[in-house]
């Protein structure tokens, strides 16, 4: 509900709108080509009896595409919900989807159609260049992403101030659920960011590599996830984490989509404190997932510190989001006029309307709470 008033004194009048998202177009057709990706790759893990590491070669694609299709269409949403920049958004999520996505999902389905490792193969000419365009893709990806976050955080803060037009002055508030979504956007690109960052700890040279490269040989793999093993060692199901030492893919999973998750709950709790409690514990939990990792224990098979320290993050979280619930914010009490002359609303606390109820003239103020 938006408050109009014309300056007079007189009844304001209110005028309710639904904003309407209008998906980025780009970014959608890129997650619908995900899906008949996977679907395809489920088809090639059932004909195709090819494996590469221990591992069918259509499996990658099809876990990348799921990856990547959920990457775009949360992107799509999230550009097509901004009221302010939207041309910039635009450009920035049809590079992100020409230039990343598109790139990297095209290489390891090129890899995996030959038979052959996408990631850390520089075995021949074409296979070094192969990764070469996946290593340029996802740096740019995560450029694309931090551009994006810090555009959507731009067009968040510009939403929740008062709105002056040449021809009346109006105040869109934002409710619980609003501010909630403000808050878990870019809290969610961040730990996204993240996330993706950890995925640049595998291409560094293993300690055997780092010594084997110093003494002049040439590698056919540069570059591993598993810590503590050679990759292509006994897997879980599905996600071929490794089960017998530290893998890195599980902290990059997990911080990638932090982009899903810190939304989801944003709609399930609808107050912006919460939020920021999960992604202090989503991220706290990708960080731990990293130190698991780095210090080569598989995901499953934590020591004693690994415990305490998951332990110790978990009482954290509980206890500051039992306080986040029951303690209620403060009224701040001093409110300072605006160049209008008009009493700016402090909305931590409102509920949607009741910012344009308090702007209403006192003899009116019944019949907008009625409307």
């Amino acid at each position: 509900m938006t408050a109009y008033f014309d300056g007079t004194g007189t009844t304001p009048r209110i005028r309710r709108r639904t904003p309407r998202t209008a998906w980025h177009r780009p970014l959608a057709v890129c997650a619908a080509a995900m899906g008949a990706l996977a679907a395809f790759s489920a088809v090639g893990l059932l004909v195709d009896g090819r494996t590469v590491m221990g591992e069918n070669v259509w499996l990658k694609p099809l876990k990348f595409a799921l990856s990547f299709g959920l990457y775009a269409i949360t992107l799509a949403w999230m550009i097509g919900s901004a009221r302010t920049r939207r041309r910039t958004l635009w450009w920035l999520g049809t590079l992100t989807a020409a230039a990343f996505v598109l790139p990297e999902i095209s290489a390891i389905t090129f890899q995996a159609a030959r038979g052959v490792r996408s990631h850390f193969n520089v075995g021949t000419a074409l296979d070094g260049a192969v990764f070469m365009v996946m290593g340029g893709a996802a740096y740019l990806g995560w450029a694309l992403t931090l551009a994006v976050g810090i555009v959507l955080v731009l067009q968040h803060r510009s939403a929740r101030r008062a709105v002056l037009t040449r021809s009346a002055r109006s105040w869109v508030p934002a409710d619980g659920a609003a501010r909630a979504m403000a808050c878990a956007v870019p809290l969610g690109v961040l730990v996204s960011l993240a996330g993706m960052s950890v995925g640049y700890l595998m291409t560094a040279p293993t300690p055997d590599q780092a010594q084997a490269l110093d003494a002049g040989a040439t590698l056919a793999t540069i570059g591993a996830h598993s810590v503590g093993a050679p990759d292509g060692g006994a897997g879980m199901p599905v996600t071929g984490w490794s089960t017998g030492s530290g893998d890195l893919r599980a902290a990059h999973f997990v911080g990638i989509h932090a982009l899903q998750v810190l939304p989801l709950v944003a709609l399930a709790v609808k107050r912006a404190r919460l939020v920021a409690v999960a992604a202090f514990g989503y991220s706290g939990l990708t960080g731990l997932l990293v130190w698991q990792a780095r210090r080569g224990q598989a995901l499953l098979e934590p020591d004693t510190t690994t415990l305490l320290a998951a332990g110790g993050l978990a009482a954290v979280v509980a206890v500051t989001a039992v306080a986040v619930s029951v303690i209620r914010p403060e009224q701040r009490g001093r409110l300072s006029r605006d160049e209008h002359g008009r009493t700016p609303v402090d909305d931590s606390t409102d509920t949607e309307g009741a910012a344009a109820v308090r702007h209403a003239p006192t003899a009116a103020r019944e019949e907008v709470r009625a409307s």
